[in-house]
């Protein structure tokens, strides 16, 4: 007697079904006959019913009409699976002395030139939220400075909302394009991001709540950096002391990202009162390096 009823069927159909995966491109052909092998290997194992099965397929489907031109569903799902942080780790090994990389996240979008020491925060915020300054130097991983290099900046107000999801904030409020000088040194001037929640309002937040999960992010700033010759880095600094480090929704917390935003004053960084200081050295991978 066949100890799984209808395995050998199954077999049979898996094998049918890698068979017609062809093509000229062998990694479309290795990529989607894995993602066909490990699925069916899921339907084996946990044996959805009919009604189960369409219900994920009409998740699915209302995970793609959720997305927008400033809101991506799809990237939301991935990094609340650990997705996203899974791929990042396979994709971004390095010297040791290299800035870690983190997920890039849903709300990325084209940010405005500006002078380096910009006040970044146009919007309420900017008289309402706590005045910060974030700097560091973009070097090489042997600290070498990095002229040229260009840091795409973006981050969440003082309530944990970004400019495409507040009416109140101009577009490109907390967002930034600044362009290092020879001594790779950057900086700008800013508000303390907060925490905040993942948009629930769609299938995603569905999931969230069907699992019992919360959907909170620590505070951050969010960085991509650009430079010649070396690998492009996405990332965060996250603010030391926030509660959620240790459950970020997203899996995407870093050791070596979570900075202190320290007390500072006087007339440091063009400052005119009390404001808090983050500094965070951001060392890039040199291409071709072999470490």
């Amino acid at each position: 007697m066949t100890a799984n009823p209808g395995s050998d069927r199954l077999d049979a159909l898996l094998a049918q079904v890698l068979a017609s995966v062809g093509g000229e491109d062998a990694r479309v052909r290795e990529l989607v006959g894995g993602l066909v092998a490990h699925l069916h290997a899921f339907v084996r194992e946990s044996r959805p019913t009919e009604a189960e099965w369409l219900r994920a397929v009409d998740f699915l489907v209302r995970v793609g009409q959720t997305c927008t031109e400033t809101r991506n569903e799809f990237i939301l799902l991935s990094d609340m699976l650990g997705v996203t942080s899974a791929v990042d780790e396979v994709n971004h090994t390095g010297p040791p002395t290299m800035t870690p990389s983190s997920v890039e996240g849903p709300f990325h979008s084209p940010a405005p030139p500006r002078p380096m020491g910009a006040w970044i925060a146009e919007g309420p915020e900017r008289h309402r939220g706590e005045p910060a300054v974030v700097h560091g130097r973009v070097t090489d991983c042997d600290g070498n400075p990095l002229a040229g290099a260009v840091l795409d900046v973006w981050q969440s107000n003082d309530t944990g909302l970004y400019d495409s999801q507040d009416a109140e904030q101009p577009d490109g409020n907390l967002r930034a394009l600044l362009t290092t000088g020879d001594d790779g040194a950057y900086w700008f001037r800013t508000v303390k991001p907060s925490s905040y929640p993942v948009p629930t309002d769609g299938p995603v937040g569905e999931l969230l709540r069907a699992i019992g999960r919360h959907p909170m992010r620590p505070a951050h700033v969010h960085i991509k950096v650009q430079a010649a010759g070396h690998r492009p880095l996405t990332t965060h600094i996250f603010v030391a002391g926030d509660p959620y480090l240790g459950s970020d929704a997203a899996f995407a917390v870093k050791d070596a990202l979570v900075t202190d935003f320290l007390p500072s004053a006087g007339a440091r960084f063009g400052m005119d009162g009390p404001f808090l200081a983050a500094e965070f050295d951001i060392r890039l991978v040199e291409e071709g390096d072999p470490r």
